[in-house]
């Protein structure tokens, strides 16, 4: 549902399946979460 390139420090997410999966119950890893954070998909 995305992916992140630390080198270039890019991120592409597709924010309504990452949504989604979440409501169905997904955990996301600590490293994912991070990501998600500085994308501000969570608040």
């Amino acid at each position: 549902v995305g992916f992140y390139d630390p080198i270039k420090n890019q991120s592409c997410l597709n924010v309504p399946a990452i949504l989604y999966f979440l409501e169905k119950g997904a955990q996301p890893t600590v490293t994912v979460r991070d990501i998600l954070k500085r994308a501000e998909v969570f608040k």
